[in-house]
């Protein structure tokens, strides 16, 4: 709890503080920089992320600790920061329909290898109507439906995670139709 830390001495400040920094970043900066390259693969990145995970222990490391406590502290604080580099580094840009118009997108060209010949209704019912019946009624609760994937579970008696296996399983069937079903139409 944070209040019940009184006024314990967090982060290194002061000259004995540095000291003390100087001595902890010397013994664990090998290891660090091990153990976050091993987890990025390059040698650049893996240098920042060191970096960046010394000055967070210089700003919230607790100086009372042990020195195995610190440094399990330590090997947290490179955890929780390579996350957040893969989470970043993982992150799709999305736009929305509205962006993409404003910025003077036409849509998709009527001429090209994806151009749709027929409804997109009659493109859809072909699609699900080739799915095995499971497929076929979880893409229905969950996209035509509109059915949360906890609703959806409880309709087809599943679990949630199952409902969500079953949706990647019948998405990436369907995508598999997709070519025989534009050709048949």
């Amino acid at each position: 709890m944070q209040g019940s830390r009184g006024t314990r001495n967090t982060g290194f400040s002061g000259g004995a503080n540095v000291q003390e920094f100087q001595t902890f970043y010397q013994e664990n900066l090998g290891r660090i920089y091990r153990y976050v390259y091993s987890k990025v693969g390059n040698r650049e990145e893996a240098e920042d992320l060191t970096s960046q995970i010394f000055m967070k222990a210089v700003r919230g490391a607790d100086t009372e600790r042990g020195a195995q406590s610190m440094q399990k502290w330590l090997f947290q604080v490179a955890r929780t920061t390579i996350a957040d580099y893969w989470r970043a580094h993982y992150r799709i840009a999305t736009n929305s329909l509205e962006e993409l118009l404003d910025s003077g997108w036409e849509g998709p060209a009527e001429d090209g290898p994806l151009a749709m010949t027929g409804k997109p209704e009659d493109k859809v019912r072909s699609i699900l109507q080739a799915l095995p019946e499971h497929y076929r009624e979880v893409l229905t609760c969950r996209f035509l439906l509109n059915l949360s994937v906890r609703d959806t579970a409880i309709r087809m008696s599943l679990t949630e995670a199952n409902v969500k296996v079953l949706q990647f399983r019948a998405l990436k069937s369907a995508s598999k139709l997709e070519h025989v079903v534009t050709e048949a139409i």
